[in-house]
């Protein structure tokens, strides 16, 4: 039983695949149809979970509507709600990638073609639908790709003030590299990654990985959620906030840099024929004072979460 009346005339019309809510939470029954005669949109078959209805409109008072079935309809799954689960792919975690070296040409098109369109459903169905939106109109040219690493930004995020995510998405996409993060975190600080923007490359600023004991950065900016969507070709990692554009040389200069506050060591005048040791001066212009104890204070930056100090770059 589902709230709400639905003749068969409004069946018809639904999308095929649509999913309604049933009088048990989180169940939903999905609606499928097929013309018996084609061009004859009048000649339709209505299925409901697969079970086609026999007698459409067997009861209609207004109130109440009773189709009749084939068959029974099966039991319905906990996730059958859920888009994200009923229509994504699973792949097994060991699956040996080296197979898809193998593949002819035209094989591995229509397979870029399909992982695209998982990640792309996926992506929309998760909280990610401006990088969905954005990866469709790149379809294209990600398709002659053999595989791709994405790094993503939520649509929360974005709309938090992260608009510059919008503009730069190409700098997110690393071309025909398959990235997780343990791969990743092998990479040496200063190693570049290549992007689908030509005039910017990704740069590891911090190496990660259990010797170095501490969270690698690309860009100066660390991985929300590592390995957080992948399949066959395309892996998906979310992060805090876009990536700044960095250069490989401020990323390989910055960790030579001591990080000391340079005004701390530049020295401060003193007055002509004075000791420096002088807080102040006596009648004859002579120090008052020969001993005078320095407080010296450090003025700790303010932590911002996620984005490393990189001197001002």
């Amino acid at each position: 039983m589902v709230p709400g009346l639905f003749p068969s005339d409004y069946l018809r019309k639904l999308p095929f695949g649509t999913k309604i809510e049933t009088l048990s939470p989180g169940r939903c029954i999905t609606v499928t149809s097929t013309s018996t005669v084609q061009n004859d949109p009048t000649m339709y078959k209505i299925f409901i979970v697969g079970v086609e209805i026999t007698h459409p409109d067997l009861f209609n008072n207004g109130l109440i509507i009773i189709h009749g079935l084939q068959g029974y309809i099966s039991q319905l799954s906990p996730f059958s709600c859920d888009v994200e689960r009923m229509t994504s792919l699973s792949f097994p975690s060991n699956y040996d990638r080296s197979r898809n070296n193998q593949l002819s040409p035209q094989q591995h098109a229509a397979l870029m073609r399909f992982m695209l369109r998982d990640v792309i459903l996926r992506l929309r169905n998760s909280g990610f639908s401006v990088l969905s939106v954005a990866l469709k109109l790149k379809y294209a040219e990600l398709v002659s790709l053999r595989n791709v690493t994405i790094f993503a930004l939520d649509d929360v995020s974005i709309f938090s003030g992260s608009y510059s995510y919008i503009n730069s998405v190409r700098l997110h996409i690393v071309p025909n590299q398959f990235l997780t993060i343990a791969d990743l975190e092998r990479l040496p600080a200063g190693a570049p990654l290549t992007t689908l923007d030509r005039e910017q490359s990704l740069v590891v600023t911090t190496a990660g990985g259990v010797l170095n004991k501490q969270m690698m950065r690309i860009n100066y900016m660390s991985i929300k959620v590592a390995d957080m969507m992948k399949n066959l070709n395309v892996i998906v990692h979310s992060l805090y906030l876009p990536f700044p554009h960095v250069t490989p040389m401020t990323a390989t200069t910055d960790s030579m840099l001591g990080g000391e506050d340079p005004m701390s060591t530049v020295p401060v005048p003193v007055p002509p024929g004075t000791d420096e040791a002088c807080d102040a001066l006596d009648e004859q212009g002579k120090c008052e004072m020969r001993q005078v104890n320095h407080v010296t204070t450090h003025v700790n930056p303010h932590y911002i979460p996620e984005i490393e100090d990189h001197h001002g770059l």
